[in-house]
This record gives C-alpha cells, structure tokens and sequence, in this order.
C-alpha cells in the first residue's frame, strides 16, 4: 500500500514539475537556446537552490539524499544558460574521475547534451559549445591548481565534493582562483558532504557559529546558505535502498548516515594521535612499514604507508590508497610508485590475491593472524604515538570513527566494530612482526 502511495505522489509532482518548467525558466533561456532544464529529473528540495547566489553555499545530510546529483545538475545548467565557469574539487585527484566527473557526464548524457559539450577524458576538462568549462582537480595536485583557469572569464563556482576530506586552508587557496571575471556574476563556493563528528572544522566554522541544531534543514544568512536534506527528500531512491538506511543497526551511523546528524562519539578506539604535515620528512625515512587490506566493491582495497620510530615509539603515516573495483593488476600498479620495493604486508586470508601481486613484481607478504590478533593489534598501536600526514583523509577518518562494540547494556566490548577499519586493520598488518611475541621484525629487508 505504501509503494502505490509513494508512487502515486511521485506522479503528481512530475506532474505540477511539467506545468511549472516553462513558466520558471522562460526568463533564463538565452536569445540562441531553445533547451529547457528538465525540472521533473530534479528533487523537489532542491528546486529553490537553482538560482542561489549566496557566497558559501552548504549542501550536506545523510546518505543518498540526492545532494550530489542535484549539484551536478545545476553545474551543467549554469554553464550551458549562465555564463558560469565550475571548479570541481576532491581531497585526491584520483578520486574524481570514478565520482563527480562521472556524474556531470550522467546528467550531460541523461538530458541529451552531449551535442553541446566536449568532454575532455584525460584532462577532466568539460567545454560547452558556448565557451565555458567545467575543470577538475585535486586538492593534492598543488601545481594543477595553481594554474588552473578557464578559456573563457573566471572561475564562478568552487564546489568541493566531499568537503569533510579538505582542511581550511584549502579554500583559502581555492578562494584565490575565483579572481576577476564578471564582476556582476556572483561568485560561489559550494560544499556538500556527509557529516562526520562535531569536531571537525567545518561544523565548528559554519554551524556552531550559526547555532545550527539537529532538528534544522535550513540556515540562511546574508553570505551564508546550508540545506540538510535525506533520503526522504530523494523521490527518485529505490525501496532497497531506502530499506538498508531505515534498518542501520549502528547507533552512529544512523544517527550520521541516515538522520544526516553531526556525530558525536564517545567511545574511540584510538586517541594517541594527530595530524601534521610529514612531506618535508619523507625523504629521511628508512625504516618503512606497509599494510594492505584487500577489498573490490563493497570495500575498498586500503594501503597504509608508514615509517616507524622504534627509539620513540612513533609511527608516521605519510601515505595512503583507498581503491575500490581494481583487480589485483591494477592494484598493483597504483601501490607500485608508493611502496616501490618495500615489502608490503598483507591479509593472510587472501593467499591468492598475495600470489598475483608477487607476480605483478610486488613484494607482498602474508601477515599472519591468530586468535585475539586484532585485540592485541589495537593494544599495542595504542602503546604507540601516531603521527598522520594531513593528505591522509582516509586514515584520518578511520581514526575519527573506529569504535569498540557495545553490548545491550551499553558497555564496550573487545571487540572492534567491523567499519571503518581497512586502514586500521591494513596499519596492524604492517606491524605484525613488530608486536610484541612476533619474531622476525628485524629480519624484513627494506630497500
């Protein structure tokens, strides 16, 4: 009955949507455009968003919420009608091409545009047949941003998918690349993200000052603009998808990825450690230790770089992959140029996987494992201190949401929950034979 219902409803608004199009957007057709933007394809939510002209726009809530689509549908109607030039940005470049860039190109394809834009693959560089473009980059490639610009006037928009992955100083430094252009063309940062906790910097930058609670979806202020939308307001979402999110077991995830809520924990795993910027270190470092946890699809295969301290008992993790859906040759060739001949540890449980990357010409050994092996895992990387790159936004992560099990009375198990932890689990891997009881630390040659 439910189903029939939501359908029902769903029809109504495409409905309405149909009637409204033309009236909405005869005003922004151009003299040479006869394209109307599809409204109907758009979540209803969003639809307010389309002209928004506030400096700092914040799009973010919990899972499959239709933030992301929607940002990519109006990047490729304000190119096309707008006269607008977008910079779209995630932490790491390699990141974008199976993400945002993918999506741009879905809505370009879905809405039949294909004959007015040229997309440039191997740059990620996008052209409209009138002359504006949408660039891609990487937070991590320095350089590319620097001398990122446009063919055409000045970069308009800055959006930053998956915002809660980049630090403060990355916008000031993206904020620098909307110089110049028409100075009558409203310039416009846009975030969108899932929340995390409550003490990353941009809860304590945007929301706090705004006094931001949880039971909001809407702030506005004369530069400042958030929307918290969820799976509720996305019509287009399938009744699996939506049956997976209503059904989350984990308090905390939940609360994040299905109420759309800042998190709080309490109860973390690991509290000795902090960030810094290792780059100018990494040069100096020998005594290298390298974990992989191996993952396709529904998990990512996750590499850890590390250099170890013995006198000090530090670790320093200066490098990270995060891939999803590589084969092993292909994993092969993206944890070649990190660890290069260094040995890496790996998942015992996949003796197959082990063997194809030995044969892909990387030194890949077997960690091994034994009962209470990740208990005791976690007790002595707690005896250590652990420094992580600032590049590293998925450790960083990990470290911010890897928590202990609960049992029904509220108290902590030794037990890991199993998310958030392919980092974790490939950084135990690395230090298997450095542990306590393990023999052979020393014997490992590391080129």
């Amino acid at each position: 009955m439910m189903t029939k219902l939501r359908q029902q409803a769903r029809r109504r608004v495409r409905q309405r949507l149909n009637k409204e199009t033309a009236v909405i957007w005869q005003r922004k057709k151009s003299p040479s455009s006869v394209w109307s933007p599809p409204l109907v394809n758009i979540n209803e939510v969003y639809l307010s968003c389309l002209d928004n002209s506030k400096r700092t726009q914040i799009y973010y809530g919990g899972s499959s919420s239709g933030k992301s689509v929607f940002l990519a549908q109006r990047c490729v109607i304000d190119v096309l009608l707008n006269e607008r030039n977008y910079l779209i940005c995630r932490a790491v470049a390699r990141t974008i091409r199976k993400s945002v860039f993918v999506e741009i190109r879905k809505v370009i394809d879905g809405w039949e545009l294909n004959g007015r834009f040229t997309v440039n693959k191997s740059e990620m560089i996008i052209t409209c047949d009138n002359g504006y473009q949408i660039l891609f980059t990487g937070l991590d490639d320095v350089e590319k941003l620097k001398s990122i610009t446009p063919e055409k006037d000045a970069i308009t928009d800055v959006w930053i998918e998956e915002a809660t992955e980049s630090g403060e100083d990355d916008i000031r430094q993206l904020l620098r690349r909307q110089r110049g252009g028409n100075p009558h063309t409203a310039k416009r940062l846009t975030l969108s993200f899932n929340p995390i906790l409550k003490s990353h910097w941009i809860y304590q930058a945007y929301f706090e000052p705004a006094g931001w609670t949880d039971d909001q979806a809407h702030y506005e202020s004369e530069s400042l603009f958030i929307s918290k939308t969820t799976y509720k307001d996305n019509r287009f979402l399938a009744q699996d998808e939506i049956d997976i999110l209503e059904n989350e077991p984990d308090k905390y995830w939940f609360n994040v990825y299905t109420l759309g809520n800042w998190g709080v924990l309490g109860d973390v795993i690991f509290k000795n450690w902090s960030i810094d910027d290792l780059s100018h270190k990494q040069a100096h470092w020998v005594n290298r230790r390298n974990g992989l946890d191996f993952g396709f699809s529904d998990d990512p295969a996750a590499l850890v770089a590390t250099h170890y301290d013995r006198k000090r008992k530090t670790i320093y993790i200066y490098a990270e992959r995060y891939e999803y859906e590589l084969t092993n040759s292909q994993l092969a060739l993206v944890i070649e140029p990190v660890i290069k001949d260094d040995p890496v540890f790996c998942d015992s449980a996949e003796p197959k996987s082990i063997k194809e990357l030995k044969g892909e010409g990387i030194r890949a050994l077997a960690a091994a494992k034994g009962r209470d092996s990740v208990w005791h895992g976690i007790q002595w990387l707690k005896g250590q201190t652990i420094i992580v790159d600032s590049s590293c936004v998925k450790t960083i992560s990990e470290f911010q949401q890897y928590q202990w099990k609960k049992d029904k009375h509220g108290s902590s198990m030794k037990v890991p929950i199993d998310k958030n932890n392919h980092i974790m689990d490939a950084l135990r891997y690395a230090y298997e034979r450095d542990m306590k009881g393990s023999k052979g630390a020393r014997k490992i040659k590391y080129a």
